[in-house]
């Protein structure tokens, strides 16, 4: 829970409120400074990309070298348990050193200009460049890698970057700014700005960024572009994490897979494996697989190794998902959980009588999942086909043709065969479809996102 007066962030331990610290609120006029300073890096040249690939590993290694150090800010600040947070560091290293990989390979294309007529006696190339300066805006849930998801691209890009975190994890983003900047980024390309969503939308709506990358919410979404005007967008936004469960699968490697997917970060994540629809052949078992394992589940204080579920980020939101519990009851049965004990929600299962529940298509960003039944194949992909816009759609098949029939229909930038929706390598393009989200992350994709191409044409003869 973070805490605002008119100057200062306390930013207090979801788990317990205890004080993990204070920070000054950037004023107004320190953003516009930054605004300013981040348009003047961008008309200037970056460095070169030897450079900017020795900044990546350097802090690389300085996450690595300090690995207890940051995890243990994730799961103080943050609603991760410390094994949960211990994980999130070995991704950020990987994605920093993602970025080290890709600012050396950074290039552009030849364009055969002869294939027109008009281009006779031409030749020419274009290269990526930074599209201008970027505005990064992260959310809670991962506060560290989802930074270096922003920052590695932008400094691989040699891209000027304003960074703005979540006003409940500040610190871990504030440690890994630091790391950059002593690992020799310039200040000036690399900037934080601390504050709440006033900060970011007046930052969202200004001219000298040039480009957003956003991750959070629809809501918080659909205003960003509303305000950003002719700027790039790269917003991730989640959705509901479809799971289909075929017949003929293992099923207890497959409640294994779901369970791990549907309370990892106490389901505050929006690859969040929150509704399971099964072949009616293999509803029942699996049911009793999973009400078994989420059972089995131990809430309890973060940095404590034996928790696997911590709390929800803040009373408002785990009233939203009790309030979320209460009203599934019509028309769904819990079959486990639906407690609360503080902000700490126990693992919840409830199984919908229909697929026109409303569970079935709103997300609920808490431990909390569902499970129905279909009649059939047919049944499981037409579900599949009418659920919303996600990132990821999951379907745990022996059939390759089930596995492609719902790489067709489902509505989802991403399918996920014998694996939950929260798979995810820090290397693949991910991000939603339609309302999900705009773009692409991932290193390699994000650097796209964040640059334009600038050609360069030729005649050889005047």
């Amino acid at each position: 829970m973070a805490i605002a007066n008119l100057d200062r962030l306390i930013v207090r331990d979801p788990d317990d409120g205890a004080i993990v610290g204070e920070l000054a609120i950037t004023p107004s006029s320190q953003i516009e400074q930054a605004l300013e300073t981040a348009s003047e890096a961008g008309r200037r040249t970056p460095p070169p990309a030897h450079a900017r690939a020795r900044i990546l590993e350097t802090v690389a290694g300085t996450v690595e070298a300090e690995a207890e150090i940051y995890a243990r800010l994730i799961a103080t600040e943050g609603i991760k348990t410390i094994r949960e947070a211990r994980m999130e560091v070995r991704r950020c290293v990987v994605t920093l050193r993602l970025g080290a990989e890709e600012a050396r390979r950074i290039g552009g294309g030849v364009v055969p200009f002869d294939q027109a007529p008009a281009g006779e006696d031409r030749q020419g190339w274009y290269q990526l460049v930074p599209a201008g300066p970027v505005l990064a805006i992260t959310p809670f849930n991962d506060p560290l890698n989802l930074v270096a998801h922003k920052l590695a691209p932008a400094m691989a890009l040699g891209a000027p970057v304003i960074l703005k975190p979540h006003p409940q994890t500040p610190f871990s983003a504030l440690r890994l700014h630091r790391a950059f900047l002593d690992a020799g980024a310039e200040p000036q390309r690399m900037q934080i700005v601390i504050g709440h969503g006033d900060a970011g939308a007046a930052m969202v709506k200004d001219g000298r960024i040039r480009v957003v990358s956003f991750t959070g919410g629809r809501q918080a979404g659909a205003a960003v572009a509303a305000t950003a005007g002719l700027k790039r967008l790269l917003m991730e936004l989640g959705g509901v994490g479809v799971v289909a469960v075929d017949e003929g699968v293992d099923l207890d490697a497959v409640a294994d897979a779901i369970d791990s997917g549907a309370f990892f970060a106490a389901g505050q994540n929006c690859v969040h494996a929150q509704r399971i629809i099964a072949h009616r052949a293999v509803a029942t078992g699996l049911r009793d697989r999973l009400v078994e394992r989420a059972a089995k589940r131990c809430t309890g204080p973060k940095l404590d190794p034996a928790t696997d579920v911590g709390p929800i980020v803040d009373d408002s939101a785990a009233d939203h998902v009790m309030a979320m519990i209460a009203a599934a009851r019509d028309g769904g049965t819990v079959l486990t959980g639906g407690t609360r004990s503080g902000r700490h929600i126990a693992p919840t299962w409830i199984e919908l009588d229909a697929p026109t529940h409303f569970l079935a298509s709103a997300e609920i960003f808490g431990p909390v999942a569902t499970l129905e039944t279909a009649d059939g194949r047919d049944d499981l992909l037409d579900r599949i086909a009418a659920a919303p816009d996600a990132i990821n759609v999951a379907i745990f098949t022996p059939s390759l043709n089930t596995a492609l029939a719902v790489r067709e229909r489902a509505r989802a930038a991403a399918v996920i065969v014998n694996d939950s929706t929260d798979f995810r390598i820090d290397a693949m393009p991910f991000g939603g479809t339609g309302g999900a989200g705009l773009g692409r992350e991932g290193v390699a994709d994000a650097i796209e996102a964040m640059a334009e191409k600038r050609l360069f044409v030729l005649r050889r003869s005047a």
